[in-house]
């Protein structure tokens, strides 16, 4: 703009002036560059009109005067708005840390390894390198097997962190305690309802929490599933085949006050090598450009993936190209395999309803 400023007035008749673009060059990098480049381009503005000015030598006359001041005037108001501008996003990245961390802190990652079981999560945040939203997993082993959370709190921002803590506090206290997974439900319930007089975050109407919790007992070749209102999660086999593991009697989301609600777990076979992936709505809500939503399992069904890592990767990739990185809302994501031993042969998935399956059954 200088540069363009500098051959326009050069080359106009006297009455024109390119004074307009000398003033609006600071302006445009105060919010956009550092401090020295903004300082430096004001100058440059400055030099500009005042090297044009005394090549006419009309600089003494009053409008050339004015339009001097002028320029000088704005250049120090780009620097006095730089200023402004990068306190504010000094401040704005220090809230995001804090933010960030304590978000960690709620939720870390599980390790690699838990109860024998390989394991792996991640959260997919809808806007870049921010990490704070009400979704939430968790994985704890326990005396009863390996248990795990994967949750969606209602609603975005620091009020729905406060009924993740809550959440995931009474997830890990409750997979300790808890001698079935029906009762870690339960806990988990009774923790929303009393958490909401003492936490203003958790809305007393609509303060829900959809979730699915799974349980994998320790040398049993079966995982029990609690669906409270949650996205099915799916089974991965080592040859492809892939089960949407649908609850028999679909259950009503966490922390909705509507009533006692029994909880019944389903079990599944889960064979070795075979993976078992839960996720949140972000997942199955990301649409691309056509409106057309994601669907994990049409995606997923025939591919085979070495670990669970790996599967978590190529879904964040596909959702990525699916919306073509126009994500609106977080996700999480969690995969839990049982070790493959040796070449498994081909197996199929059988749902057995009920928690007490006899080793027969599950050998059927």
């Amino acid at each position: 703009m200088i540069v363009g400023g500098l051959v326009f007035d050069y080359l106009s008749p006297p009455p024109f002036t390119a004074v307009p673009m000398f003033v609006a060059a600071p302006l445009i990098a105060a919010p956009f560059f550092s401090l020295f480049s903004t300082v430096r381009i004001g100058i440059a503005a400055v030099l500009s009109i005042l090297a044009l000015r005394l090549s006419g030598s009309t600089l003494p006359a009053v409008v050339p005067s004015i339009e001097l001041v002028t320029v000088i005037t704005v250049a120090v108001l780009a620097v006095v708005i730089n200023r402004v501008v990068q306190r504010g996003n000094e401040q704005l990245a220090s809230a995001r840390v804090i933010a960030e961390t304590a978000m960690r802190a709620v939720l870390p990652i599980p390790a690699e390894r838990v109860g024998g079981l390989h394991v792996a999560a991640r959260y997919e945040a809808a806007q870049a390198d921010e990490f704070v939203g009400g979704d939430l997993f968790a994985v704890a082993e326990s005396p009863y097997g390996v248990r795990l959370v994967v949750g969606d709190v209602r609603g975005k921002g620091l009020e729905a962190v406060a009924t993740v803590a809550v959440v995931i506090g009474a997830f890990r206290e409750a997979a300790e305690q808890e001698d079935s997974l029906e009762g870690v439900a339960q806990r988990l319930e009774r923790a929303l309802t009393r958490e909401r007089p003492r936490q203003g975050g958790i809305d007393p109407v609509e303060g829900f929490v959809t979730a699915v919790l799974a349980e994998i007992p320790p040398g049993a070749a079966e995982v029990r599933i609690v669906n409270r209102g949650h996205p099915e999660p799916l089974l991965l086999h080592l040859d492809g085949q892939l089960d949407v593991l649908a609850p028999t009697v679909p259950a009503l989301p966490l922390g909705m006050d509507l009533g006692a609600w029994t909880d019944r777990a389903d079990v599944w076979e889960l064979a070795a090598g075979t993976t078992l992936l839960a996720y949140t709505d972000g997942l199955t809500e990301a649409r691309d450009t056509q409106g057309d939503f994601y669907d994990p399992a049409a995606r997923l069904r025939g591919r085979i993936f070495p670990a669970p890592e790996a599967l978590l990767s190529a879904l964040a990739d596909d959702v990525r190209l699916h919306t073509g990185g126009r994500s609106t809302d977080d996700m999480a994501l969690l995969a839990v395999a049982r070790p493959a031993q040796g070449q498994p042969e081909r197996r199929r998935t059988v749902k057995i309803v009920g928690r007490d399956a006899s080793e027969e059954e599950l050998s059927r």
